[in-house]
């Protein structure tokens, strides 16, 4: 059944050998930050029958560190498009090109010149961080439901509990991963689906702009305290950006609305 299948033996010790290949790649990352890279090895071992227990508290630990330098971006380029290089430095190969004003996510800033996003390097000379742009403040955030307002512009998101056992039947599970409605399921590992969004609504002076129900309906585990809002007041862009969900179902989202009209929704894996 759909979310409950537990692991054999043999999955269970090819995780295991995955989250150690994991904690191998963050060692150099811990030593230098808040959390010593020691104590994960010490907490992941502490109890072999408790994987499951261990396995959150390993991508809890790893994401913290991650999501300190994971944002959202803009491309911005006089030449109408940037190269992405192989490698954090100017001489590097070019592996591709992103066009101008197409958003990037940005797992961490490599150093001060470079951003590195899925598959290689920009110089963030040609991005403009979204959280750049003018904050559009909370007047409320909790878990049913974030306003943000300033001027004539507010921000209404209504969130609320999922029924999973009505919905069930609008669920599939297949080997690239679960989906409801026919689009991959975001927010959920393996579990049940405890919250979704029921409306996203934006006024931007006497224009109302409701994000469309397919744009939001397979968007789980909804964290309204860690949604933000920006506005580029210059080209009349708002931006709304979500960090939803935790451990291995976390995802990041940014809805764009411009000119008063919905252009698109933004997904990334923040790890």
């Amino acid at each position: 059944m759909l979310f409950r299948r537990y692991l054999s033996k043999e999955e269970m010790k090819l995780e295991t050998e995955s989250y150690w290949s994991m904690i191998n790649g963050y060692l150099q990352v811990t030593s230098s930050l808040f959390l010593p890279a020691s104590s994960l090895f010490t907490i992941f071992v502490q109890n072999k029958h408790s994987l499951k227990t261990k396995k959150i508290f390993l991508l809890t630990a790893c994401l913290s560190i991650q999501l300190s330098f994971a944002q959202f971006a803009k491309v911005i380029d006089k030449d109408g498009y940037v190269n992405i290089r192989e490698n954090a430095d100017a001489n590097s190969k070019i592996i591709g090109k992103i066009n101008s004003d197409e958003i990037v996510y940005i797992f961490e800033a490599d150093n001060k010149n470079w951003a590195n996003v899925s598959n290689g390097y920009i110089h963030n000379s040609r991005l403009k961080y979204i959280q750049t742009y003018q904050a559009v403040p909370p007047t409320v955030r909790d878990a049913n439901k974030a306003i943000f307002k300033s001027g004539n512009i507010k921000v209404n998101i209504v969130s609320g509990k999922f029924n999973f056992k009505e919905n069930e039947k609008d669920f599939t599970s297949t080997l690239n991963g679960d989906y409801y409605k026919e689009q991959q399921v975001w927010g959920i590992d393996r579990t049940i689906p405890k919250t979704h969004y029921i409306s996203i609504t934006a006024q931007i002076g006497d224009k109302t702009i409701q994000i469309p129900e397919k744009e939001i309906e397979n968007l789980f585990e909804v964290n309204n305290k860690s949604t933000t809002c920006y506005y580029d007041r210059i080209n009349d862009i708002l931006y709304i950006s979500m960090l939803n969900s935790d451990g291995a179902g976390t995802y990041a989202a940014l809805f764009t609305i411009e000119k008063g009209e919905y252009k698109g929704r933004t997904l990334e894996i923040p790890f």
